[in-house]
């Protein structure tokens, strides 16, 4: 059968490696030289490129696109794991670019997860046991390390890099060539080296239709916590909360930061 890699119809180039324990829908395409290992199942309308590894225990929603030379469902970069049976979830329409490397859970959670309507660019890394939301976008070169969880709607500059067991709060924007190691509220805008909150993420929220009344609610709640010198983080947070009327938005972000166990950038 002759193929190419990004027409779709269920065209599966004859240089490509299915494992007879993988299923695919047969409206899958499959591009030169890829390889699909045990247990794989990929839903309907997805396309593969060419070169690509889906290794194996893995899981791809409909209408996914891989892209050329990813490495999908790979071991964990684990010196723990002892080869104990672990997936990857990759849900619909998410697009996994060139050279992007996502590994399997480990014995841990069992499971690495990645949501839907998803963007992860070229060379991209997601570690084991991450957790990603939908609509996220993780630009070129963004590095997760292992048991990482990231929120819906959140985007990533080029080039960051989040320390293992951080979590990232839905709606973030986190600044290219940044570094991360305690854990991002959710709502705000993060930027540097080491990185800081530079106020509310308003552009993002704006665009996905908040309401004003809610970003400014953020806004305030963001001075009050981490621009009031007069109080500690606690102290501020007390305080915050136990105001009437808060927003729903401004009781996630206390929710959030109440249960970090990293602690927060600020």
């Amino acid at each position: 059968m002759n193929g190419d890699a990004d027409l779709t119809g269920g065209l599966v180039h004859p240089t490509a490696t299915v494992h007879p324990d993988a299923r695919l829908d047969p409206s899958v395409s499959v591009g030169p030289a890829t390889v699909i290992g045990p247990r794989v199942e990929i839903a309907a309308g997805v396309r593969i490129g060419a070169h690509v590894l889906i290794d194996r225990d893995t899981r791809i929603g409909e209408g996914c696109r891989v892209f050329n030379g990813a490495s999908v469902g790979t071991d964990p970069q684990d010196l723990k794991y002892a080869g104990e049976p672990t997936r990857l979830e990759i849900g619909e329409r998410t697009t996994i670019r060139e050279f992007c490397t996502v590994s399997r859970g480990t014995a841990a959670t069992g499971v690495t997860r990645i949501g839907s309507d998803s963007l992860l660019m070229a060379y991209t890394h997601v570690g084991h046991d991450c957790v990603i939301g939908d609509r996220v976008v993780l630009a070129n070169l963004a590095q997760l390390g292992g048991h990482v969880e990231i929120g819906d709607f959140v985007i990533f500059g080029a080039i960051v890099g989040v320390h293992q067991f951080t979590r990232i709060g839905a709606h973030a924007f986190v600044g290219g060539m940044s570094r991360v190691t305690q854990d991002v509220p959710p709502y705000l805008l993060l930027v540097g080296n080491p990185c800081r909150a530079r106020g509310i993420n308003v552009v993002g929220l704006q665009r996905r239709g908040f309401e004003k009344s809610s970003i400014d609610a953020l806004r305030a709640a963001f001075r009050d916590l981490f621009r009031t010198r007069t109080l500690n983080l606690g102290q501020a947070l007390d305080e915050l909360e136990s105001r009437s009327d808060l927003e729903p938005e401004v009781l996630s972000l206390i929710e959030f930061i109440r249960a970090s166990k990293r602690g927060i950038l600020t």
